[in-house]
């Protein structure tokens, strides 16, 4: 058995291990346009932040594709996949086959058509190691840095570059920061302490403009700059599917075994669609945990065990400069709030489930809540009382805590 997987992050690790589980023999070749090993891609801040060394950014250890007898190509772009003949095409011509086929090819950043964006000489996005690199020999104190994205990748680059630069500014089309995971309240909060370090936010605008180290905005200002980090969102990487004639909407189409439309084709990652438990509806979720879930599915099934994704839901721990945030799943239904000076907590429930939650603070206990989330908890069977003000495994039924417990050993 040839088992192949386009891409070399999380899904992909996760994938192999799925797939060792199942079958110690079978040759996994592993195709990466990118040059190094697997890193965890949330870690490229903390390294310019230089709260880790660059070495200690792999996924796992050096060991690890040795130990699994995987191949690993790097600097090697898939071109095409022809299902028909179960082979991956390459970009220099040559073609690998496969039994079985992963496609874990992530995202790509998004850059909006904007005039004058090729005038700006020193301009980055901020997905890859490659990236953080390339920005980083950009970097110095006399450096201005204008920040176009206030969601999670963009504030994620503030927070590894504030310290090594003269200023950042941060421009966003949105009423507020990290729009798609904070409610306006929270997003307050979390504003005003990134903006305590020194951050300066323009919200509520777009750059309608370059002219070489200026932007200009919709709404009539200006600001210069000496470094662009364009960081708006992301594109999945569906081409490889879609071209094959596998079906695609605005991810790839896979089961809840993360098998694709093609045969042996399965995918996972930031790549495809999966059902959200709290709502239902089918989207992409674009988180760590989920893509880990996703590619361990899809490696068990590919060697021919049995295992299901259905826990998919919008998962965010996140933090800036100390400050730490935890959301998850959809803000709708009753709600409780609790506010701190420093602090932040909202619970959403309906229909006797929780349904998500966003804290900003102390995120210890916010496992319990995910939890919840991801067992979709009859809130009845619980002391729910108890649990929106102290999240404790007391609050649970004796059998209930008992398995809880037991999963932790």
């Amino acid at each position: 058995m040839q088992y192949v997987i386009i891409g070399n992050s999380t899904a992909a690790t996760f994938a192999v291990e799925g797939i060792r589980a199942q079958d110690k023999r079978g040759k996994i070749v592993i195709l990466s346009d990118e040059a190094r090993p697997a890193y965890g891609r949330p870690l490229i801040s903390y390294y310019l932040y230089g709260r880790i060394a660059l070495e200690n950014t792999a996924y796992r250890p050096a060991s690890f594709y040795a130990e699994n007898a995987v191949e690993v190509r790097l600097n090697t772009r898939a071109a095409a996949v022809d299902a028909e003949n179960k082979r991956v095409l390459l970009a220099d011509g040559s073609f690998v086959p496969y039994d079985k086929l992963l496609v874990a090819t992530g995202s790509r950043p998004f850059i909006p058509p904007t005039a004058g964006y090729e005038s700006v000489e020193r301009r980055f996005t901020f997905m890859t190691m490659d990236d953080a690199l390339a920005l980083e020999r950009e970097l110095s104190p006399d450096r201005r840095v204008l920040v176009v994205g206030a969601g999670l990748i963009g504030l994620k680059c503030v927070e590894g570059i504030l310290d090594r630069v003269r200023s950042v500014t941060v421009v966003d089309m949105a009423d507020r920061i990290l729009s798609s995971i904070l409610d306006e309240e929270g997003a307050a909060l979390v504003r005003r302490q990134l903006e305590e370090k020194g951050v300066r936010f323009v919200l509520g605008d777009r750059v309608a403009e370059y002219a070489g180290n200026t932007a200009r905005l919709a709404g009539g200002a200006e600001i210069a700059f000496d470094v662009l980090v364009t960081a708006v969102g992301v594109r999945p990487n569906v081409e490889l599917v879609k071209e094959a004639g596998g079906a695609v909407c605005r991810g790839i189409v896979v089961d809840d075994r993360q098998r694709t439309s093609l045969p042996d084709v399965y995918a996972a990652g930031d790549n495809c669609e999966s059902a959200d438990l709290c709502t239902g509806a089918r989207r992409i979720l674009a988180i760590l945990p989920n893509a880990a879930l996703q590619g361990g599915t899809a490696g068990t099934n590919m060697a021919g065990g049995d295992a299901v994704f259905a826990q998919g839901a919008a998962f965010n721990a996140i933090g800036f400069f100390g400050s730490h945030i935890a959301t998850a799943g959809v803000y709708e239904g009753e709600s409780f709030t609790e506010r701190g000076e420093n602090s932040y907590k909202k619970l959403f429930w309906k229909d006797n489930a929780l349904k998500g939650f966003i804290i900003i603070g102390d995120i210890d206990r916010a496992g319990i809540y995910t939890s919840l989330i991801r067992e979709q908890t009859p809130l009845d069977t619980v002391d729910f009382e108890l649990l929106k003000r102290h999240p404790a495994l007391m609050a649970f039924a004796g059998t209930a805590r008992a398995e809880k417990l037991a999963r932790r050993q």
